[in-house]
């Protein structure tokens, strides 16, 4: 399973952010609602752990080519980049969708995780 996500990082980030994508343009109404979860902010979870998926992903893809600080970060940006436009997209072009700033937080702190989370994996794998 390492392996296959290893050799196909790059077609499997493409595809979870069409997912996300996807997911994103949902119209509200198909979304369901349930008043537990959200005492438990479980919208924010799911928007933190998509983009962490993502970003882990991206990263991934760079070990298989190089493992440059410059575009670890550029790749950082433009998944943040990417969680605020879809945000964007939500408030202006989805049907009965709304942009969240608290949306915009979750989908940079998955990002951030998911950079936190390669760096260290990177470095164990260099020690081991």
């Amino acid at each position: 399973m390492k392996n296959f996500i290893l050799k196909n990082s790059l077609s499997l980030s493409i595809t979870w952010a069409l997912i996300i994508l996807g997911l994103c343009s949902m119209p509200g109404q198909y979304i369901p609602s349930v008043s537990f979860l959200e005492l438990l902010s479980f919208d924010k979870w799911v928007h933190a752990g998509i983009f962490f998926v993502l970003c882990c992903l991206i990263f991934f893809s760079i070990v298989q080519r190089s493992h440059s600080k410059q575009k670890i970060y550029l790749l950082l940006a433009l998944a943040i980049l990417y969680g605020c436009s879809l945000e964007v997209m939500q408030g202006t072009f989805f049907s009965n969708r709304s942009a969240d700033w608290s949306d915009i937080i979750a989908n940079t702190v998955g990002c951030i995780f998911g950079l936190v989370f390669y760096k260290k994996l990177f470095a164990w794998l260099r020690k081991a």
